[in-house]
C-alpha cells in the first residue's frame, strides 16, 4: 500500500511547553491506525496539525498521491482535499432527521447557486440508504436525532463524514460513554470504512483498540513511543513505564 499521510520532523511550542517534539508518522491508504498515549501526550495537537488548526514551528506534513503540503493550505482547503475529523463530541442537527443529516453531508458543490437549486435525486437517497446501512442506522432513517442515543450519535457523525467520501478519516476518542454493545458496532464501523480509506482513531479504551485489531502507535511528550500491534507495545518496557504507570 502507497503512503497517504507521511508527518516528519514535526514540532510545536505552546508557551515554552513543547507539545509535539519531533514527531514522525506514516499512514498508508486504507489503513487502520490507533493512536494511544497518557493525557497531555499530544493526540489532540496531532490531529490539529493535519487538519490545519494548528500550525507546527517545524517540520513537514504531506498528503495525497501529488505529495501536497497540508501546512500550506487553509483548514477548509484540507477538508475539501480529502481529510475528515470526528471530534469526540457528536456534531448532529438534533432536529432533523437522520435522513436529512446524512443527505445535507453528501459531498455535493456547496456554492450558493448549487444549494439554491439543489434537488435531491433518487441516486442521492440511494446513497443515503447505502449510508445508512453501514452505520447501522437504516431504522432510524426518519428519526429525528436529537432522539438517538449518544452512540447513535456517534454513528450519525460518522457517516456524515463518510458522506463527504474521505481519504483520511481522524476519529477522537468514538467510545466514549458508550455502551458495550455500541462500542462493539462502532470497531465494525471503523473496520469496515478502513477496507476504503485511511482511519486513524485516537482512543482510551484498550479493549477497544484491541478488537480494532490493527497497528497501534503511542505517543508519550509529543513523541512516537512505540509501534505495533497492541501486544507488542504493551509490552515496551518504555510504553509499561509512562503509560501503564508501573
Amino acid at each position: 500500500m502507497s503512503t497517504l499521510l507521511e508527518v516528519s520532523g514535526v514540532s510545536v511550542s505552546f508557551d515554552g511547553f513543547k507539545a509535539i517534539n519531533n514527531l514522525s508518522f506514516q499512514i498508508a491508504d486504507r489503513e487502520l491506525r490507533a493512536v494511544i498515549g497518557p493525557n497531555g501526550a499530544g493526540k489532540t495537537t496531532f490531529m490539529d496539525i493535519i487538519t490545519g488548526k494548528t500550525k507546527p514551528d517545524e517540520g513537514r506534513v504531506i498528503y495525497g498521491d501529488k505529495s501536497v503540503s497540508l501546512l500550506k493550505m487553509s483548514e477548509s482547503k484540507i477538508a475539501q482535499a480529502g481529510v475528515g475529523r470526528k471530534f469526540q463530541r457528536p456534531t448532529v442537527f438534533e432536529d432533523q432527521s437522520v435522513f436529512d443529516n446524512l443527505m445535507m453531508a453528501l459531498k455535493k458543490t456547496r456554492g450558493p447557486l448549487a444549494v439554491l437549486f439543489f434537488k435531491q435525486t433518487q441516486e442521492d437517497s440511494d446513497k443515503v440508504a447505502d449510508l445508512a446501512e453501514q452505520i447501522g442506522l437504516s431504522g432510524a432513517l426518519h428519526r429525528k436525532s436529537g432522539e438517538l442515543s449518544h452512540g447513535q450519535k456517534q454513528w450519525l457523525e460518522i457517516g456524515m463524514l463518510l458522506a463527504q467520501d474521505p481519504r483520511l478519516l481522524l476519529v477522537d476518542e468514538p467510545a466514549a460513554g458508550m455502551t458495550p454493545a455500541e462500542r462493539e458496532h462502532t470497531t465494525d464501523i471503523l473496520r469496515e470504512a478502513a477496507k476504503t480509506r485511511a482511519v486513524v482513531v485516537v482512543e482510551h479504551d484498550m479493549e477497544f483498540v484491541r478488537r480494532l485489531n490493527c497497528k497501534v502507535t503511542v505517543l508519550h511528550e509529543g513523541s512516537v513511543l512505540a509501534e505495533g500491534s497492541l501486544d507488542h507495545v504493551t509490552k515496551n518496557e518504555q510504553v509499561i513505564e509512562v503509560y501503564l504507570g508501573r
